[in-house]
């Protein structure tokens, strides 16, 4: 697809997304819900249809469908022998991964303070039963991995990580070194990839990663909604998670252990969990289809993505507006943010209600004024929206 074609006013993509009606909305979420292609509503219905026709046999035809998406996953992420698991969201994942690991021996996670709340809110409950939780500053992001590796040690169990901030969007770099540290420890290390996912590429074979546990999902940059996120276990992973469903059993029914020690399949099947609503794999499926048809691969995304925030940085830098009611951090050059533009605004949930009041969708984190970009919109809309951004900033001067 030439990406031209989607700069411009239509964007070429947007009929595709002709019931979420993107051509005539300015969404600006696309950090947090991108619209769905149309062909992920056909795809509802068809997973209705085949509970109708199939009734309990329907399973054989919904597990198909999860193992698309499953396949979808690890083609983003690079993969090579490594599991994927799934779950209708990451904390689940997340809390099954922590009930795996020897916390007895190992009393200590380390993370940093800009985690997204799925791992900050479990982490600080832990903390409250005892466990010990490192948490290194994000800030300044250039010395996060160094600073990150010498908080491993052989007490520490996992350290947890994004690979884009949700808070800046903002790029963390040389996390290899965190993960030899934690091979040096014989500790584990969790990327949570969600905001690096289909909008910037990712190679766990190429950045030394593939013994990393990878958590994420398709809500964002996917466009594959809810219900369908995933944890990447490495290639040979034994882990027994405690917190297990029976569905982590599948592969290994038919051979029960005699000691009567409970079983795991393998791969990704170790960390599955019980009867699920498969729609949502039905519309992942789907979608992640749409991207192959229309060749909407990771690198390209990238470039739109980094057209669009620039269009939106530079259209914000246009307005002028006072410094100390809103502005952004210019420190980091544009290769290092990932999907979003982040503004910092120590009004910002007040600017989301009025932008909203003026048709712009935008959402707020503690002061950082988040606006996302998706492959449908045009460059007029970005501008739009900015123009209409400016409204709100001179008003509340």
């Amino acid at each position: 697809m030439n990406p031209a074609s989607l700069y411009a006013a239509p964007n070429a993509l947007a009929p595709h997304y002709s019931r979420f009606r993107v051509a005539e909305r300015l969404l600006l979420t696309g950090h947090s819900h991108q619209a769905w292609p149309d062909e992920a509503f056909e795809a509802h219905a068809n997973a209705w249809l085949d509970a109708a026709t199939y009734v309990d046999d329907k399973w054989e035809h919904a597990f198909a469908q999860a193992q698309h998406v499953r396949d979808g996953f690890a083609r983003l992420l690079g993969d090579a022998g490594g599991g994927i698991a799934l779950a209708p969201n990451t904390h689940e994942l997340v809390v099954r991964l922590l009930s795996a690991l020897p916390l007895e021996r190992r009393p200590r996670l380390v993370t940093t303070d800009g985690e997204f709340h799925t791992i900050r809110r479990q982490l600080d409950r832990l903390a409250e039963e005892g466990l010990e939780i490192v948490r290194v500053a994000e800030r300044p992001l250039d010395t996060l991995a160094p600073r990150l590796a010498r908080a491993v040690d052989d007490r520490t169990a996992l350290v947890l990580v994004s690979t884009v901030f949700f808070d800046t969007g903002r790029i963390a770099r040389g996390l290899s070194e965190v993960a030899a540290r934690c091979r040096m420890h014989g500790a584990r290390l969790l990327l949570d990839a969600y905001h690096q996912l289909n909008v910037l590429p990712l190679s766990l074979a190429a950045e030394d990663l593939l013994d990393a546990f990878v958590v994420g999902g398709g809500y964002k940059y996917c466009q594959l909604g809810e219900g369908n996120c995933f944890l990447r276990l490495p290639a040979g992973c034994d882990l027994r998670p405690v917190i297990t469903g029976w569905y982590g059993e599948f592969g290994a029914l038919a051979s029960a252990d005699p000691s009567h020690r409970v079983a795991y399949g393998n791969g990704g099947d170790r960390f599955a969990g019980a009867t699920y609503d498969p729609t949502s794999h039905y519309r992942g499926a789907a979608v992640f289809r749409f991207f192959a048809d229309k060749r909407l691969g990771p690198p390209l995304l990238r470039d739109i993505s980094q057209h669009q925030t620039g269009v939106l940085a530079d259209a914000f830098d246009a307005l002028g507006v006072d410094p100390a009611v809103i502005d952004r951090d210019r420190s980091a050059p544009q290769s290092e943010l990932a999907g979003f533009l982040a503004l910092t605004c120590p009004a910002a949930a007040t600017f989301v209600r009025e932008l909203k009041a003026r048709g712009v969708f935008a959402d707020a984190r503690g002061d950082a004024l988040r606006f996302g970009p998706a492959p449908y919109l045009s460059d007029r809309q970005l501008r739009d929206a900015m123009g209409l951004l400016g409204e709100v900033a001179r008003a509340s001067a």
